[in-house]
């Protein structure tokens, strides 16, 4: 089982040589998904070696460029490279309004099917679910309605303790049944209570991604537990005031709402173009949050290893 992150972009609004705008890509189980997409998320997705033709759910959190004018472009690609699988976006319902325009404008004929789904911008939805996944929707405050995202899996089954099954004569439906925290009847008429066969399962982990917004408690409650909570820091504590007037966050707000939530790891990004290297979040992070860290374009984030 895997569980990981590639940060595709980790800037704001203004691309730099170093950090290209929001866009990230999360392989949850083997689930492909893409979190906001950026102008040349399409470019960091090759330059990462990440086949783009996998991912089949993309969710926009807002409409404000830097989080969505790449997609044309990477439909179009994925159109020119033959892909035939469908692919869902997520987003705002002005989303489809926008999009689909500008490939019919351009003459584009897509050869697969794409679905639009509207969130709900004001409250928390779960978006997806399969038998191991749930994607989350929450919103956030921003000038525009804006989306945080959680991708969660489920609960996992137990883990059969191999000592202890060695003198029994278990069928498949008896493990299923372990798995499930479910006592067993053996042939013989002997029951077995499933904390004697079994072990704990395995952590349950979970990514919050909270793309622009100002600080606001509330959030906290959306993503309480997070294995890695992802929240934007576009300015140092100096510039609170420029944070608070363009409805941005601060590394201190990041950080109060990464404690509130009691999250394992916090990974802060949609960095200032104003600021030229991580050293200043990097410095104020650890004095908030300890286990937290500054993202760049290329990072790949481990959840499995928090």
């Amino acid at each position: 089982m895997n569980f990981y992150v590639t940060i595709l972009g980790s800037g704001a609004a203004l691309p730099t040589k170093n950090r290209m705008p929001s866009a990230q890509y999360i392989n949850c189980n083997n689930r492909h998904f893409l979190i906001d997409c950026a102008e040349g998320a399409q470019l960091q997705l090759r330059k990462y070696k990440i086949n783009f033709q996998k991912i089949s759910h993309i969710f926009i959190s807002h409409l404000h460029g830097d989080h969505y004018f790449g997609l044309v472009g990477l439909l179009s690609s994925m159109n020119l490279l033959g892909r035939e699988k469908e692919l869902t976006i997520y987003g705002p319902k002005e989303l489809e309004g926008l999009i689909r325009p500008m490939l019919e404008f351009g003459g584009a004929r897509l050869g697969f099917n794409v679905g639009f789904v509207e969130l709900k911008m004001d409250t928390n939805a779960i978006i997806y679910e399969d038998d191991i996944v749930e994607v989350h929707s929450f919103p956030l405050v921003h000038k525009i309605p804006t989306c945080g995202f959680l991708i969660k899996e489920k609960p996992k089954p137990l883990k059969i303790n191999p000592k202890k099954i060695k003198e029994y004569d278990l069928k498949i439906e008896h493990f299923k049944a372990l798995q499930s925290a479910q006592d067993i009847v053996l042939e013989s008429g002997e029951k077995c209570k499933y904390q004697e066969l079994t072990l704990p399962a395995q952590e349950a982990l979970s990514y919050a991604y909270c793309s622009d917004t100002k600080k606001s408690l509330t959030i906290s409650k959306h993503v309480t537990g997070a294995t890695v909570l992802y929240h934007e820091a576009t300015f140092l504590i100096k510039d609170q005031k420029r944070a608070n007037a363009t409805a941005h966050s601060s590394t201190k707000d990041a950080a109060d709402i990464a404690i509130a939530a009691k999250v394992k790891k916090l990974v802060v990004g949609h960095i200032s173009s104003r600021y030229k290297t991580n050293e200043g979040h990097l410095n104020e992070l650890k004095e908030l949050f300890l286990n937290s860290d500054v993202t760049e374009d290329g990072m790949c984030i481990d959840l499995t290893k928090v």
